[in-house]
């Protein structure tokens, strides 16, 4: 009886604030969906990151005759059997290198015909103009300014270019992004709280004389503040159910059948990440109203 008593109390209050409950359901929908998102891009920035950090190595560009003019690192000429030799010695010494691969001139020469053949430059150019370099893989890419610190000055070599710089500003992007969007999920969340406030304040006042009369009869504080508990959390559940088609659908269509399909240098999360967020936001969805209606009408159902 008393459960049956519960059920249509919180009908009763949810067809009464319609407007409201509509409302909450929206803000939550939305803020839990920037929540979502916010921790899947926080997955995704990781996940780039050691794919690309896998993937980034510091190159030592040696001094060719051409770079003495243009150059100050190569004011004495082209760099020596001996420079060379001595910067290959110590590289291969250094216990964060992986590896070491030279590259020819020639060989920098052939690679650059094929990436940049259609280029007006490209036919000006010559082997002999092209720099030699040593490519290291190093063990922890976040270490590169041991190379640079080491060998950037050195006799023989033009420039140390570590191509981290490069991807540094993507994730600093991204990471702003990431931050914006938890900027924004905080002022939805602040709204929704004060729309479940006072969408429970408004019912409970609807239904003073009920809840007055059952405190006279000596219902117990719990049981009369159920209803409307229970009103919040069904509204916020309904508002993490549509977060979570936010982002199953933003997974499905943005990620997987738009963005995968056209940027193919990018590892995608998959289902998997996503799936695992959903129980979470289903979880905050309903306590979070729960708590909220709960410390709400502490002091406003004392009759």
């Amino acid at each position: 009886m008393r459960a049956q008593f519960v059920l249509s109390e919180i009908g009763v209050g949810l067809r009464r604030n319609l407007t409201m409950t509509f409302a909450v359901i929206v803000s939550v929908a939305l803020s839990l969906a920037l929540f979502g998102g916010s921790l899947l891009m926080r997955e995704q920035v990781s996940t780039m990151k050691g794919y690309w950090y896998d993937k980034v190595n510091v190159s030592v560009f040696l001094c060719n005759k051409q770079d003495k003019e243009t150059s100050p690192n190569c004011s004495k000429g082209a760099v020596t059997d001996a420079q060379r030799n001595e910067i290959r010695s110590e590289l291969k010494q250094m216990s964060i290198v992986e590896s070491v691969q030279f590259e020819t001139s020639e060989q920098a020469y052939k690679h650059y015909k094929e990436q940049f053949g259609d280029s007006p430059l490209a036919n000006s150019l010559t082997p002999d103009q092209m720099q030699e370099s040593f490519r290291i893989k190093l063990k922890d890419p976040e270490k590169y300014k041991v190379i640079t610190t080491a060998f950037a000055g050195r006799p023989g070599v033009q420039e140390v270019q570590d191509q981290q710089k490069l991807v540094d500003d993507l994730f600093n992007l991204l990471n702003g992004m990431n931050y914006a969007a938890l900027g924004v999920m905080s002022l939805m969340l602040i709204v929704a709280l004060m729309l479940i406030v006072n969408t429970v304040r408004v019912s409970a006042f609807s239904r003073r004389r009920e809840t007055g009369i059952m405190r006279l009869v000596g219902a117990s504080s719990f049981y009369i503040q159920m209803p409307f508990i229970m009103e919040a959390a069904i509204a916020g559940l309904l508002g993490a159910g549509f977060a979570c088609v936010l982002l199953v659908s933003g997974q499905y269509f943005l990620v997987n059948n738009w963005l995968a399909n056209r940027i193919d240098v990018i590892n995608f999360i998959g289902w998997d990440a996503v799936l695992a967020k959903l129980p979470l936001v289903l979880a905050i969805g309903l306590l979070m109203p729960a708590f909220a209606a709960f410390f709400a009408l502490r002091k406003y159902l004392k009759v």
